[in-house]
């Protein structure tokens, strides 16, 4: 099955009951038992719904893996990951990603005595010279937030496997139309469903998918030990999102490209970071590994200053000042004051994410709209 094929067929078939083509908004927690522990399969909506089993099912052939699972956000998808782990644990994560991210780990799950680890994950001999018999998990994210860095991710799992060591690729920006990192041999597949997969900015969701099946029987432990479930008009949405996951995507990405190379002409503008463009150090890579270089990018003006960020911020019109990203709608940020206000300005800066970077999520308008928008703001 295709992929075009898949984001409208695979794991949804018509209701049985009424022949209904959308899967029915099933809002009920509980279920009838004819009988003590005697049910249809589903007996209370914390542990299964049929509505969130449709998009779980859906989302786990869309990355090529066999079980997916759902969560209130992106974030409590990660925590789900987390608490895989025991004290004294460590994980070895890229330097480079998103705010949340290094928030939850630096601020809540080292409080449990997990160890984390970041740094950058360019080539392999820095992150072996940080493996240690402790080490049980690889964070990847990739293309990074907001950096757009690639971290070739074959090349990952290759040393992780030597040691034992588990690997999640956060897959939010690539989408899985672009990218699938269980081929690839990764362990755990994570998205914020908020992003792309919902793709309306009207659903907050988290995900993981894998291919294990004792691995994916321990996630559904804590999934239904913790209860951080989306509810099922929150599903309905997604399943509705993604059956245009693969236009949005293709079009977005098509007017990225042509904002980076519009912006790599531009006066006002330092540096440009998308991995579209030849002269990106990961380039390469995410040719091998991607379809396409995706829709989300990153600039820094000449003028280096937050000041000079935030009149470019205020004078847009298509582009949206927000948080978020993977709409519809075109967004503009300043991860220095909004995603990734989390993170030490020192620990930005070692990365690269200078006071002056601005970061879009490109939408689906008319390309040139957008570049018109911007030639505005930064006139």
């Amino acid at each position: 099955m295709k992929f075009g094929t898949k984001v409208i067929h695979a794991g949804i078939e018509p209701d049985p009951a009424t022949g209904a083509i959308m899967t029915p908004i099933y809002q009920t927690s509980t279920y009838a038992q004819s009988s003590p522990g005697q049910h249809k399969g589903y007996e209370y909506s914390r542990t299964l719904n049929p509505t969130r089993k449709a998009l779980e099912d859906n989302l786990a052939a869309l990355e090529n893996g066999q079980f997916g699972l759902t969560f209130g956000s992106g974030l409590a998808a990660e925590a789900a990951l987390l608490h895989l782990l025991d004290p004294g644990d460590e994980v070895i994560s890229t330097n480079d990603l998103y705010g949340g991210s290094y928030r939850l780990f630096t601020k809540v799950f080292s409080r449990y005595g997990i160890k984390f680890q970041f740094v950058g994950m360019q080539g392999t001999a820095e992150i072996e010279a940080h493996i240690t018999e402790k080490t049980k998990l690889i964070w990847v994210e990739t293309p990074t937030n907001p950096m757009l860095n690639i971290i070739d991710i074959e090349a990952i799992c290759a040393v992780a496997k030597k040691h034992n060591i588990m690997v999640c690729v956060d897959n939010t920006f690539a989408t899985p139309y672009l990218q699938n990192p269980l081929d690839l041999g990764a362990d755990i597949v994570m998205h914020s469903v908020t992003k792309y997969l919902g793709g309306h900015s009207d659903v907050v969701m988290g995900a993981l998918v894998v291919k294990d099946e004792a691995l994916a029987e321990k996630l559904y432990f804590i999934q239904n030990s913790v209860g951080a479930v989306p509810g099922p008009q929150d599903c309905f949405l997604v399943l509705r999102g993604i059956k245009t996951l693969h236009l949005r995507v293709q079009r977005a990405s098509e007017n990225a490209a042509k904002i980076a190379d519009f912006l790599m002409q531009h006066p006002k503008v330092d540096k440009v970071y998308y991995p579209g463009l030849a002269h990106h150090a990961g380039h390469e890579t995410a040719k091998k590994q991607m379809r396409g270089f995706g829709a989300m990018l990153s600039f820094n003006l000449k003028e280096d200053t937050a000041e000079a960020a935030a009149k470019v911020l205020e004078k847009v019109h298509y582009f949206t000042c927000a948080e978020s990203l993977g709409g519809v709608e075109s967004l503009i940020g300043h991860p220095a004051s909004m995603t990734h206000a989390a993170i030490p300005r020192e620990e930005r800066l070692k990365v690269g994410l200078t006071d002056s970077i601005i970061r879009l999520s490109v939408g689906v308008e008319d390309a040139d709209d957008l570049l018109a928008d911007l030639d505005k703001a930064l006139g």
